[in-house]
């Protein structure tokens, strides 16, 4: 996949797994689940979605882990880093944003999940707030 104006790159810390993401961003959240904040070591993660067909690995491979049923986390197999979720069925794939090599692009607009929201995190209160995955 070429890179365009239209497609943004990124990757895990050590660079042994590198992807495009071609096309529009689609969509990015603050996710505070459990699931997320064992998987990522930290309060939440932002994701950002992307088509799934649009998402190409470049370098390396991911390597999944089914965390939950029919939710499959992906990260470099060699530094652990964090950079792709989907669930089955889905039509769409989450890359987290940190992992792109431009992060500032996204720009969230839900948090989801706040039912697990640790007390140190603070919430910004102009983005769309949802205790559980929104309908």
């Amino acid at each position: 996949m070429a890179v365009t104006p239209k497609s943004h790159q990124g990757g895990c810390l050590c660079g042994s797994v590198r992807y495009v993401v071609s096309g529009d961003l689609l969509y990015s959240a603050n996710c505070h689940c459990r699931s997320c904040q064992k998987a990522i070591g930290a309060g939440f993660v932002t994701w950002v979605a992307v088509k799934t067909e649009n998402l190409e690995v470049t370098k390396g491979e991911i390597t999944y882990c089914e965390t939950s049923p029919g939710m499959h986390r992906g990260f470099c197999g060699r530094c652990g880093s964090s950079l792709e979720g989907h669930g089955d069925g889905w039509e769409d794939s989450f890359v987290t944003a940190a992992s792109l090599d431009d992060p500032k692009i996204v720009k969230p607009v839900t948090n989801i999940y706040l039912d697990h929201q640790q007390p140190w995190v603070i919430i910004d209160e102009t983005l769309r707030c949802h205790e559980k995955f929104p309908d």
